[in-house]
């Protein structure tokens, strides 16, 4: 499907606006079985110096699968770039979370023009022989028995033990919005985090733009010498860990996101 196409039915919501000439819209995409919701602690500050853009993938939140393609890295990004497209942004910096943060490397290397900027979060990379296996098994699992299967898992693995002690609301709804979305496209999403990464993986040419890699100290899906390789691949950027979290530390510490995020823009006027 083309990239117009795409983006005629993708759900997306534009906020802020640039207060500098030289401040770019910033584009961002969500991980694998959420929504644009999950940047919601984020945006609000990001908003009052940048046009931010959030939108929610094919067969994610409120935009539909695609009925003649199955999900892929380049699908994800062909929506992206209709978006863009559909919004009159001809460049932008993309802030990617988990398989957001794969999608954005895959833009920027079938794009370089349109983007000026990455921000890679909790995305993995090269795995080695038992994480990848680990990986490709949860997406079997989900595929044959659903997305319960792995829900337990899942969330031990996304939030400390403390936060979802404390915050049993916010478990229910992650929870129901993974049950929410349909179980073989979501298993199909599954197989493109396992699998997509070798695409990825020292891309030739490399990419060159201004990047940030940040995940979390305890993210093991994600780790930080995952975030180290792909920053050594990319020139020029910058790695940052945040302490004691896990996957979706955006969620329990979104400020320690945001604040480094916004310490790139200007650090590197965009």
């Amino acid at each position: 499907m083309l990239s117009t196409q795409l983006a005629q039915y993708t759900a997306c919501w534009d906020q802020g606006r640039a207060t500098e000439k030289h401040n770019l819209p910033l584009i961002l995409i969500h991980g694998l079985g959420l929504d644009h919701h999950c940047f919601n602690g984020m945006v609000p500050a990001l908003a009052q110096t940048h046009r931010v853009i959030t939108f929610d993938l094919a067969g994610h939140g409120e935009t539909p699968c695609v009925d003649d393609e199955r999900p892929s890295l380049d699908l994800f990004a062909r929506q992206t770039l209709g978006v863009m497209n559909r919004l009159g942004i001809d460049q932008a910096v993309l802030i990617g979370f988990s398989l957001g943060g794969m999608i954005n490397r895959r833009f920027a290397i079938d794009y370089p023009d349109r983007v000026k900027g990455l921000v890679i979060m909790n995305s993995p990379h090269e795995r080695g022989k038992a994480g990848q296996k680990a990986v490709e098994e949860r997406a079997i699992k989900t595929r044959d028995e659903g997305v319960e299967a792995t829900m337990d898992a899942t969330l031990s693995r996304w939030y400390t033990a403390a936060f979802r002690a404390d915050h049993p609301d916010v478990m229910q709804n992650t929870a129901k919005q993974l049950q929410q979305n349909e179980p073989n496209w979501y298993a199909d999403c599954r197989f493109v985090l396992a699998a997509g990464v070798k695409e990825l993986i020292r891309p030739q040419p490399p990419i060159q733009c201004p990047s940030l890699v940040m995940t979390c100290e305890h993210d093991s899906g994600s780790t930080v010498s995952m975030s180290q390789a792909i920053a050594n691949e990319i020139t020029p950027s910058e790695t940052v860990i945040i302490p004691n979290l896990q996957h979706l530390g955006l969620i329990e510490a979104p400020s320690l996101f945001s604040d480094a995020i916004i310490r790139y823009l200007r650090a590197y006027q965009l």
